[in-house]
């Protein structure tokens, strides 16, 4: 069974900096793309970033660019969001996200597993 699990996240205040943490069980890490998804109070689930299986190829939304960096280490089976310059907008669950291939993609269809979500509040 497939375990995607989160840390790192927390209350934190507007322009501080804050490290994500996803630990995948149970499927080849290193064949899959990973990603982080996050859902604000009262508006959908909107994709954020994405790695590929080797780490080499990324893609974010627009609105994280030059403030979050995914990053994967295949020896840990983990994946991480660093996020700096956080700002209020940023505050909601994260999901972290296990692709169906090892190429990145935006939609929901190319994902196959989620973790359960980690809170991340930013304060003004």
């Amino acid at each position: 069974q497939v375990q995607l699990v989160e840390s790192g996240g927390g209350l934190v205040q507007a322009g501080d900096s804050l490290r994500l943490s996803c630990t995948a069980s149970g499927r080849t890490f290193s064949s899959y793309a990973m990603g982080w998804f996050r859902q604000a109070p009262g508006k959908e689930r909107e994709f954020v970033a994405a790695v590929d299986w080797s780490g080499g190829s990324t893609d974010y939304v627009d609105s994280v660019k030059d403030r979050f960096t995914i990053s994967r280490d295949n020896t840990k089976n983990t994946v991480f969001l660093q996020m700096t310059n956080l700002k209020p907008e940023d505050t909601a669950a994260y999901y972290c996200a296990g692709g169906r291939a090892n190429y990145i993609c935006r939609p929901d269809s190319c994902w196959t597993y989620w973790g359960q979500g980690i809170q991340v509040t930013v304060s003004s």
